[in-house]
């Protein structure tokens, strides 16, 4: 399976590095390359990601747009600036040769106005959403995760593009794959599409990669400063960032990123609290208690037990 990662000025690195590391590992769980991707530009020449890093394509031009099996549109801040001659025509190509066409945070936004989401259900940047609802009345707009619809993957980008490209994967290759490549990921499962975006949604890419730091730290939390450091501003350049965007401080988020894997843990998984507690950085199982019982209104153990007896109380009536 051949997957094109189109470009644009401007576009988010945390979805881009999501979407290629998910293929990566699914490889590695298959033991063979089953996936490739290619990485294309829109304007032909590098172009800057959204913390300034440039990528090169490795094809500058549209052509031979026959042989995909998924063409995702990484796109950022005005998406539709940048809208050379030959696109339209070749994700007409792609599409009549079978490919899922793809869009990820503001790149839903490019596919709304080249005419290929109309009539389908689609996920796009909430920024995105007013000039959407007035502009294309014939797509029908979700606040899901992502949406797959008749061939159109779509998602807000972030975090959610591993959940979108792992249901592309069990389409293509069936959910065993996808699941093994999620256990892999550490990402526990795949999200169904129903479910709504958990984290807080910025505007601000800089805050994605905060999170983005975080989440690759939840074992083992680093100080703020450090998370600070890397993102190079003062903690308190990061604190005020973070209550402009999110509303909250760098340790709200932080603490809610480690909560949200552990209440993952809790319902996926037997392992003891214990366990749970160390595998979300927690000093120890009575403070991650207290910390569980204020963020979910009940202990983990009580959590447990509650599904548990619901889970039996079903099938004792069937």
């Amino acid at each position: 399976m051949h997957v094109c990662l189109i470009l644009f000025p401007g576009f988010q690195m945390l979805a881009f590095v999501f979407a290629r590391e998910v293929l990566r590992v699914a490889n590695k769980c298959a033991g063979q390359d089953l996936f490739t991707w290619q990485t294309r530009t829109v304007s032909g020449a590098p172009v800057a990601a959204s913390d300034g890093t440039e990528i090169a394509g490795d094809k500058p031009d549209w052509f031979r747009a026959q042989g995909f099996d998924l063409v995702l549109l990484c796109a950022g801040y005005d998406p539709l600036r940048n809208l050379p001659m030959g696109l339209r025509a070749f994700l007409h190509r792609a599409d009549s040769s079978g490919a899922t066409l793809g869009g990820l945070d503001t790149g839903g936004m490019i596919l709304a106005k080249l005419g290929f989401l109309d009539g389908r259900e689609a996920v796009l940047h909430h920024e995105a959403v007013p000039a959407v609802l007035e502009e294309f009345p014939d797509i029908v707009l979700s606040e899901n995760l992502y949406a797959f619809d008749r061939q159109r993957l779509t998602t807000a980008g972030g975090v959610a593009t591993g959940d979108a490209i792992l249901a592309w994967i069990a389409r293509v290759h069936g959910p065993a794959l996808a699941a093994k490549t999620a256990d892999a990921l550490a990402h526990g499962r795949i999200r169904d599409a129903g479910e709504c975006q958990k984290l807080a949604v910025s505007a601000d890419p800089l805050l994605e990669r905060m999170m983005a730091v975080m989440a690759a730290r939840i074992e083992h939390p680093i100080p703020l400063e450090r998370v600070a450091a890397e993102l190079g501003l003062s903690p308190k350049q990061l604190r005020l960032r973070c209550r402009k965007g999110l509303n909250q401080t760098p340790a709200q988020v932080y603490l809610g990123l480690r909560l949200d894997r552990a209440a993952q843990l809790v319902a996926e998984t037997e392992r003891s609290v214990l366990d749970i507690a160390q595998a979300t950085g927690f000093a120890s199982p009575s403070a991650f208690t207290r910390s569980y019982h204020a963020r979910f209104g009940a202990p983990p153990r009580k959590q447990r037990q509650d599904r548990f007896s619901l889970t039996k109380g079903k099938e004792t009536s069937l």
